[in-house]
Parts: structure tokens; sequence; C-alpha cells
């Protein structure tokens, strides 16, 4: 079984306009979505992985804040690179989002 690691990508002003408009009702509705997509993929999963925040590069002459589209991640388990991508045609994040899912084969070293 092959390991993939997955990036959740929205432009952050998408992440910060589904968050100022939702009510409660739709936090619970979009955390219920959330837990009922997890549980359908448990076998799948091997880190569900979480939200991501601010991020920094870190370069030879020193760091600096850089703004990026990815708002989570995730790792995988399938027996191919297809199949991993399959897991994710259902996933609320494309629901909510106009934003996409990246999916990577982690190499063995």
């Amino acid at each position: 079984m092959k390991k993939f690691f997955v990036l959740y990508k929205a432009p952050i002003e998408e992440f910060t306009a589904a968050m100022k408009k939702m009510t409660p009702e739709d936090q619970q509705k979009s955390k219920a979505e959330w837990q009922e997509w997890m549980t359908k993929h448990k076998a799948d999963t091997v880190d569900m992985g979480a939200p991501v925040g601010k991020t920094k590069a870190v370069t030879r002459t020193g760091t600096s804040d850089i703004k990026n589209d990815i708002g989570g991640y995730s790792i995988v388990q399938a027996e191919s690179h297809d199949a991993a991508t399959k897991i994710f045609t259902d996933s609320p994040h494309l629901k909510r989002m106009n934003g996409s899912i990246e999916v990577m084969e982690i190499m063995e070293m």
C-alpha cells in the first residue's frame, strides 16, 4: 500500500468568506459532513491531518512571512495514485470551497 500526502487548497479569501458567512447551524452541518466523510474513508486514512495556519518561508538568508492557498492536509493510503485521488471526489472541501485538493505520492527513501 502506498502513502499519499494531501493538500486542501483554496484562496485565503475563500476560507475567510466561508467562515464569515457560516451560521452556527452551518458550522454544525459542515462538521457533521466532515465526520461522515472521515468515517466513510477511515480505512484509507493514515493521518486525517488538520487545518493549517500562517506560513513562514525559511531560506539561507532568513525567514519571512508568505501567503499560499493551503488550508489543511491529510495522509492517506491506496494501491495507486489514481485510487488515492478517487478518495477525495466526494470531499466536503469541494462542496464548500472554490478550491482544489492535491494528492502527492510519498516516495520511499
